[in-house]
Protein backbone atom coordinates (compact mmCIF):
# COMPACT_ATOMS: atom_id res chain seq x y z
CA UNK A 1 0.00 0.00 0.00
CA UNK A 2 2.71 2.62 0.81
CA UNK A 3 4.76 1.90 -2.35
CA UNK A 4 1.55 2.51 -4.56
CA UNK A 5 0.83 5.63 -2.54
CA UNK A 6 4.65 6.66 -3.45
CA UNK A 7 4.15 5.81 -6.59
CA UNK A 8 1.12 7.87 -7.41
CA UNK A 9 2.94 10.62 -6.00
CA UNK A 10 5.37 10.51 -7.86
CA UNK A 11 2.92 10.26 -10.98
CA UNK A 12 1.34 13.22 -9.86
CA UNK A 13 4.38 15.05 -9.24
CA UNK A 14 5.86 14.46 -12.96
CA UNK A 15 2.19 14.92 -14.57
CA UNK A 16 2.15 18.54 -12.92
CA UNK A 17 5.70 19.15 -13.46
CA UNK A 18 6.86 19.81 -9.47
CA UNK A 19 9.60 16.78 -9.72
CA UNK A 20 11.00 18.70 -13.17
CA UNK A 21 14.05 21.05 -12.68
CA UNK A 22 12.70 24.87 -13.46
CA UNK A 23 10.40 25.00 -10.96
CA UNK A 24 9.23 28.74 -10.39
CA UNK A 25 8.73 29.82 -6.72
CA UNK A 26 6.86 32.58 -5.42
CA UNK A 27 7.58 34.85 -2.07
CA UNK A 28 6.25 37.98 -0.74
CA UNK A 29 8.60 39.79 2.14
CA UNK A 30 6.72 42.57 3.71
CA UNK A 31 8.46 45.05 5.88
CA UNK A 32 6.48 47.19 7.98
CA UNK A 33 9.08 49.13 10.46
CA UNK A 34 11.21 52.17 9.98
CA UNK A 35 13.87 50.01 11.27
CA UNK A 36 17.27 49.65 9.39
CA UNK A 37 17.75 45.73 10.57
CA UNK A 38 14.58 45.02 9.34
CA UNK A 39 15.14 46.64 6.26
CA UNK A 40 18.35 44.92 5.40
CA UNK A 41 17.30 42.00 7.06
CA UNK A 42 14.11 41.84 3.92
CA UNK A 43 16.96 42.41 1.46
CA UNK A 44 19.14 39.24 3.17
CA UNK A 45 16.47 37.18 2.68
CA UNK A 46 15.53 38.29 -1.30
CA UNK A 47 19.18 37.17 -1.17
CA UNK A 48 19.36 34.31 0.00
CA UNK A 49 16.09 32.63 -1.16
CA UNK A 50 17.40 34.14 -4.65
CA UNK A 51 21.34 31.95 -4.07
CA UNK A 52 19.40 28.69 -2.44
CA UNK A 53 17.04 27.86 -5.19
CA UNK A 54 19.32 29.35 -8.18
CA UNK A 55 21.44 26.53 -6.66
CA UNK A 56 18.81 23.61 -7.17
CA UNK A 57 17.92 24.89 -10.63
CA UNK A 58 15.08 26.70 -9.76
CA UNK A 59 13.70 30.18 -10.11
CA UNK A 60 11.85 32.36 -7.21
CA UNK A 61 9.69 35.60 -8.04
CA UNK A 62 10.23 38.11 -5.02
CA UNK A 63 7.72 40.85 -4.35
CA UNK A 64 8.96 43.17 -1.45
CA UNK A 65 5.96 45.10 0.24
CA UNK A 66 6.62 48.14 2.48
CA UNK A 67 3.85 50.14 4.21
CA UNK A 68 3.49 51.86 7.09
CA UNK A 69 6.90 53.49 8.56
CA UNK A 70 8.23 50.69 6.13
CA UNK A 71 7.55 52.52 3.45
CA UNK A 72 10.80 54.85 4.72
CA UNK A 73 13.08 51.96 2.82
CA UNK A 74 11.73 53.69 -0.90
CA UNK A 75 11.55 57.08 0.35
CA UNK A 76 14.40 59.32 -1.76
CA UNK A 77 17.36 60.43 -0.59
CA UNK A 78 16.44 59.42 3.32
CA UNK A 79 15.79 54.91 2.79
CA UNK A 80 19.01 53.42 4.75
CA UNK A 81 18.55 50.83 2.32
CA UNK A 82 18.74 52.92 -0.89
CA UNK A 83 22.32 51.99 -2.59
CA UNK A 84 21.64 48.04 -2.00
CA UNK A 85 17.69 48.02 -3.51
CA UNK A 86 19.85 49.98 -6.42
CA UNK A 87 22.23 47.45 -6.88
CA UNK A 88 19.81 44.68 -5.92
CA UNK A 89 16.99 45.75 -8.62
CA UNK A 90 19.98 46.07 -11.29
CA UNK A 91 21.32 42.10 -10.01
CA UNK A 92 18.27 40.30 -9.85
CA UNK A 93 15.45 40.22 -12.11
CA UNK A 94 13.20 38.17 -10.20
CA UNK A 95 13.07 40.93 -7.51
CA UNK A 96 10.29 43.61 -7.75
CA UNK A 97 9.36 46.72 -4.78
CA UNK A 98 6.03 47.98 -3.99
CA UNK A 99 5.23 50.56 -1.82
CA UNK A 100 1.61 50.96 -0.47
CA UNK A 101 -0.08 54.10 -2.29
CA UNK A 102 -2.41 54.53 1.22
CA UNK A 103 0.62 55.41 3.25
CA UNK A 104 2.37 57.48 0.35
CA UNK A 105 -0.53 59.40 -0.27
CA UNK A 106 -0.55 60.05 3.64
CA UNK A 107 2.85 60.98 4.12
CA UNK A 108 2.73 63.36 1.60
CA UNK A 109 -0.27 65.11 2.95
CA UNK A 110 1.40 65.63 6.05
CA UNK A 111 4.95 66.79 4.20
CA UNK A 112 2.77 68.85 2.59
CA UNK A 113 4.05 68.09 -0.74
CA UNK A 114 4.78 64.50 -2.77
CA UNK A 115 7.07 62.44 -1.50
CA UNK A 116 9.37 61.00 -3.71
CA UNK A 117 9.93 57.34 -3.46
CA UNK A 118 12.67 55.57 -5.68
CA UNK A 119 12.44 55.03 -9.03
CA UNK A 120 12.63 51.15 -8.45
CA UNK A 121 9.31 51.19 -6.08
CA UNK A 122 6.12 50.72 -8.08
CA UNK A 123 3.36 52.18 -5.96
CA UNK A 124 0.01 50.51 -5.42
CA UNK A 125 -2.86 51.06 -4.38
CA UNK A 126 -2.74 49.22 -0.50
CA UNK A 127 0.36 47.74 0.94
CA UNK A 128 -2.12 45.18 2.91
CA UNK A 129 -4.22 44.28 0.00
CA UNK A 130 -1.29 43.77 -2.51
CA UNK A 131 0.11 41.67 0.08
CA UNK A 132 -3.36 39.76 0.37
CA UNK A 133 -3.42 39.21 -3.45
CA UNK A 134 -0.02 37.53 -3.52
CA UNK A 135 -0.67 35.14 -1.34
CA UNK A 136 -3.92 34.39 -3.14
CA UNK A 137 -1.99 34.15 -5.70
CA UNK A 138 -0.07 31.49 -4.19
CA UNK A 139 3.17 33.64 -2.70
CA UNK A 140 4.83 32.38 0.19
CA UNK A 141 4.79 34.99 2.73
CA UNK A 142 7.48 36.10 5.10
CA UNK A 143 8.22 38.78 7.26
CA UNK A 144 11.31 39.84 8.73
Amino acid sequence: MKKLLVTAVLALGVATGALAEGVTHYVAIHVDQNDPKVMNMALNNVQNVTKYYESKGDTVMVELVAYGPGLMMYVEGKSPVSDRIATMSLELENLSFAACGNTHRKMSAKAGHDIALMDEAVVVPSGVVRLIELQEQGFAYVRP
